[in-house]
């Protein structure tokens, strides 16, 4: 179930919101200029299914976001606890990072959480199968899939090359709370 927990910056056991409503979250967000719906992921996707797959099954919902951003290219992101690589792949999402482009992500399985450093607050949003979230290109933020991910999703570039991020080189992930731990 989706999840926002949003702490004051300088001190993660300070709770400022704590819900798991739907809209909740999308009010909240919306406030600081993120983008979070809750979408249908009404095709069964095997943990078989592909890339290709994946993409083909949710044709119709890329083309209306690519439609309304701008977005050029999409993919899909796929970890399981079975993949040698996850623990090298969490640790490369872990550390406080902007980008020059949106960061949109659609779960089509599983969970991640994205903690959002935005006005002297974060927001750690757990998002699940059906969340779509839009983090605003410059927006301080990091990802955590735990340390056994199990979780697809859909992501949209205006940037061909795909995933590039800056990293702040700000410690402040080191303070809150890990996803799944």
């Amino acid at each position: 179930m989706s999840r926002l927990v949003v702490h004051a910056e300088t001190d993660p056991a300070q709770v400022i919101a704590d819900t798991d409503d739907a809209a909740a979250i999308a009010r909240l967000l919306a406030e600081v200029g993120v983008r979070f719906e809750r979408w249908d992921a009404r095709h069964a996707l095997g943990i078989e299914s592909d890339a290709a797959e994946i993409l083909g099954a949710y044709a119709p919902e890329i083309a209306r976001l690519k439609a309304e951003g701008g977005y050029v290219t999409a993919d899909v992101i796929r970890l399981t606890p079975d993949n040698p690589d996850h623990p090298v792949l969490r640790r490369k999402f872990l550390d406080e990072h902007t980008h020059a482009e949106d960061e949109v992500r659609f779960f089509v399985e599983g969970e991640g959480t994205f903690y959002l450093h935005l006005g002297g607050r974060v927001f750690r949003t757990l998002c699940c199968r059906d969340d779509l979230i839009s983090v605003p290109a410059g927006t301080p933020h990091w990802f955590d899939m735990g340390p056994a991910p199990r979780f697809a999703a859909i992501r949209l570039f205006t940037n061909p090359e795909g995933w590039v991020a800056r990293f702040t080189g700000s410690p402040i992930a080191e303070g809150f709370p890990r996803h799944g731990e």
